[in-house]
């Protein structure tokens, strides 16, 4: 009796501190996200939405940077995509040395833990030095590969291996080719993890800033697509720093913030959604 006594009161005691930290978990959330956006949303404004920075007209926008952040998202993800999906499947249906994909996958989580900060570091040096691109969107860009290679690489895998081993036999024994058979059907019933990681690895691409420091720079003027490949270009996250930290507009740095959690919701919205609809 005793001791079911004491298993009962050491249960209880347990859920109320699971409970006490999910509540203070998603009291922090709700407090970070409902500071930024009482902030952030009423310095938002069409001009600040529609326009670029200029000290002699007297009026500061974020155009330029919401563009740039389209460009080397579509930088990022035309370069990355072939890549890492072309690299997952090699390593879960082609490869046959076991020793060689668990180096590679190995160096694959190595990456992933390796702090954004060196990858602009090693940009800089390799893209902007030595290969002479200078910053831009194409650096940033390239830098990004590296940064997110990982992460399309593993959860492509991810998605692959879920694939019964089944099917495979079915197309193989009907005749099928290797590449037809993961053409038809094993792509097919991996897209969903595959689109969902693509998400996400857009979503850091959205937040990052330490790498772009280095890499595509700090320029706030509007450019096209094709000059600000090689010209100074700030995405939205660098010039949040930029308006915080040098030039002390942290009316405009709240509301570059709101707008990337914005952003950031609704990719992880659009994540959800994509997977239960390809699931399906």
């Amino acid at each position: 009796m005793k001791l079911s006594a004491r298993r009962k009161a050491w249960n209880g005691a347990v859920k109320v501190l699971l409970y006490a930290a999910a509540c203070l978990t998603a009291a922090l959330l709700i407090f970070l996200i409902g500071y930024i956006f009482y902030r952030g949303i009423p310095c938002l404004s069409w001009e600040l939405l529609s326009s670029q920075t200029s000290y002699l007209k007297g009026t500061i926008g974020i155009l330029p940077n919401l563009l740039n952040t389209l460009y080397i998202i579509l930088v990022a993800m035309v370069i990355v995509l072939p890549i890492g999906v072309g690299a997952a499947i090699y390593l879960t249906e082609y490869a046959k040395n076991r020793r060689l994909v668990a180096v590679i996958e190995f160096a694959s989580e190595t990456l992933t833990g390796i702090p954004s900060i060196i990858f602009g570091l090693v940009g800089m040096l390799a893209f902007v030095q030595m290969c002479g691109l200078g910053a831009g969107i194409l650096a940033g860009g390239l830098t990004l590969v590296v940064m997110i290679l990982p992460t399309i690489v593993r959860t492509t895998q991810e998605s692959l291996k879920t694939v019964p081993q089944a099917y495979r036999e079915g197309a193989l024994a009907l005749g099928s080719g290797k590449w037809h058979m993961v053409r038809t059907v094993v792509l097919p019933n991996a897209v969903d993890g595959i689109v969902t990681g693509c998400i996400l690895a857009v979503g850091r691409i959205v937040g990052e800033s330490a790498a772009l420091l280095f890499t595509a720079g700090f320029g706030l003027n509007l450019q096209n697509f094709v000059t600000s490949l090689r010209s100074s270009s700030a995405t939205l996250a660098v010039a949040l720093y930029v308006y915080a930290s040098e030039r002390g507009e942290f009316n405009v740095a709240f509301a570059i913030a709101a707008i990337l959690m914005l952003l950031t919701l609704l990719i992880n919205l659009a994540a959800n959604w994509a997977g239960k609809k390809l699931r399906r």
